[in-house]
């Protein structure tokens, strides 16, 4: 089937008719930032189309006013688990019907999100080839990982090129927010100084270096560099980490988690010099803002889900258990792979981001 009656996929033209597009990548933070370049893309090159972005409603905030998507439709995972929500995911569905979408886009993969482009009725379906539950059989056209080894943003922009869409670099990763910028410098003024972010956070567990690793390094950083001074992000689960550090590293040191929006935190993350962070979605914030950093991974393969374009920022251990790639670890010494890294590698590493800059 063709993604379009005038614009052939074996034969794209930059002149053919405008298309309505639906993007399915509800979630996470980090995959929806890591995904942005398809619709980057997708505008340049399909300057009257319109794009929607099927999202999950925590990250809306992320989206809404991006000059680059005409609507976000809110996805409630968990309201939709429940027969109470089945209601509102029905009209939700319908109204996607009624959008008669020509190119339905997933780039989640998953059954819900499979299930959800199928039940929209569009024209031609894409998506990635990726079996763990069964998502390329709801599909048109299922696309293979470029190579064993390539990474999840190649993978998604290998999407466009079967579908006949220009792939460059030439884009504005995340757009600026005036009224983000705005409340991060009156609230927060920079005062001179250049901030360094820490990330202390990540969704899993074992995907964490020791807090007491982080609050070292803020006191040697700090120490060593008397323009330094230290934001710590995250969530409101994350709170009480960067109490810790802070506590540790004086008053040159401040705690955000659980006090920033995502549009703040983005905003404040392109403000900052340098983010030395665990492997989560404020780190492919800073990779798409194109911030310095120096990346910490453990169980992850930062091949597939590292920073795109700072790989060679990661940090690591080569051990024979990692990347495991679950969320658990399992190995004979607990998460020896991150609590055996030394402060004093990091904040070399740090050290020199900072002084090349």
């Amino acid at each position: 089937m063709d993604p379009s009656p005038t614009c052939p996929r074996t034969a794209y033209r930059l002149d053919c008719r405008p298309v309505k597009i639906l993007v399915l990548k509800p979630s996470s933070l980090g995959d929806v930032v890591q995904s942005l370049p398809v619709a980057r893309l997708l505008r340049q090159h399909l300057p009257q189309a319109q794009i929607h972005w099927w999202l999950n409603r925590e990250l809306v905030p992320l989206l809404e006013g991006d000059p680059d998507i005409d609507a976000v439709i809110p996805f409630d995972r968990r309201r939709w688990a429940t027969p109470s929500g089945w209601p509102e995911a029905f009209a939700t569905l319908q109204r996607a019907r009624r959008e008669r979408y020509d190119w339905v886009i997933d780039l989640q993969a998953l059954a819900r999100s499979a299930v959800f482009g199928w039940l929209t009725d569009g024209s031609y379906t894409i998506g990635l080839e990726d079996y763990r539950e069964g998502a390329p059989l709801f599909y048109d056209r299922s696309v293979p990982r470029p190579s064993p080894h390539a990474h999840a943003v190649d993978w998604y922009l290998a999407v466009l090129r079967e579908m006949g869409i220009p792939v460059h670099s030439n884009f504005e990763w995340l757009s600026v927010r005036p009224d983000a910028q705005t409340i991060v410098d009156e609230v927060w003024p920079a005062e001179g100084s250049r901030w360094v972010a820490l990330q202390p956070g990540a969704r899993w567990l074992n995907k964490r270096w020791p807090v007491d690793s982080f609050a070292e390094l803020a006191v040697g950083l700090l120490r060593s560099r008397p323009d330094i001074r230290v934001a710590v992000l995250g969530g409101a689960g994350d709170r009480a980490l960067g109490d810790e550090i802070c506590k540790r590293a004086g008053s040159r040191a401040l705690n955000l988690a659980g006090r920033l929006t995502l549009p703040t935190m983005v905003a404040w993350v392109r403000r900052c010099a340098l983010m030395v962070t665990n492997d989560t979605g404020p780190m492919h914030v800073a990779a798409a803002l194109r911030v310095p950093m120096v990346a910490v991974f453990g169980p992850t393969d930062p091949a597939h889900t590292g920073p795109y374009g700072q790989l060679n920022s990661v940090l690591r251990l080569e051990l024979a258990c990692s990347p495991c790639q679950t969320p658990t670890c399992h190995f004979q010494e607990p998460m020896a792979c991150l609590r055996r890294l030394p402060v004093s590698v990091v904040l070399e590493a740090a050290c020199r981001r900072l002084n090349s800059n």
